[in-house]
């Protein structure tokens, strides 16, 4: 299984939940790749079944200029095989809590299968731990439930 975790952080919270959401995929005997959004060639896209993204909210519910790259990526290139996810840290003080990942979740919605998003205040606590737990228990079984389809299909 093929997953990489892009991820763009300013304060250091998002950062710590991906690196929380890593920790819980290999607890499940799954190694993701963890890039920083600078680091990620966003030309790999189609290598990976499933891709993880991980980001923080600008402004006024903005996405991070640094993630916008990936964002267009997503919406240009051929991506319909890919599960995606979106996990992000934000302050429900503002408005648009966490409106980065609205916006990847609508349009992730429409170009690949998306599985599942996760909201986090602020920085992950022990109260979250289940919430990250189950977010990746659905990835992985999204990721087999589509691999299972292919397979279906490719026989007929």
């Amino acid at each position: 299984m093929k997953i990489a975790i892009v991820y763009s952080s300013k304060t250091g919270n998002t950062e710590e939940l991906v690196h929380l959401i890593q920790e819980l995929f290999n607890r499940k005997k799954v190694v993701v790749k963890l890039f920083r959004i600078e680091q990620f060639p966003i030309n790999d896209l189609s290598n990976y079944e499933a891709i993880v993204i991980g980001t923080y909210t600008w402004g006024n519910g903005n996405i991070p200029h640094e993630m916008m790259g990936i964002f267009r990526a997503f919406k240009t290139e051929d991506v319909k095989n890919i599960v995606t996810a979106v996990v992000g840290t934000g302050d429900s003080g503002y408005l648009n809590f966490c409106g980065a990942v609205d916006e990847f979740k609508t349009m992730l919605y429409y170009h690949t299968h998306l599985a599942v998003t996760l909201k986090i205040e602020v920085s992950p606590q022990k109260k979250d731990l289940s919430r990250c737990i189950r977010f990746v228990e659905i990835v992985l079984e999204k990721v087999l439930l589509y691999r299972s389809d292919l397979k279906i299909k490719s026989k007929k």
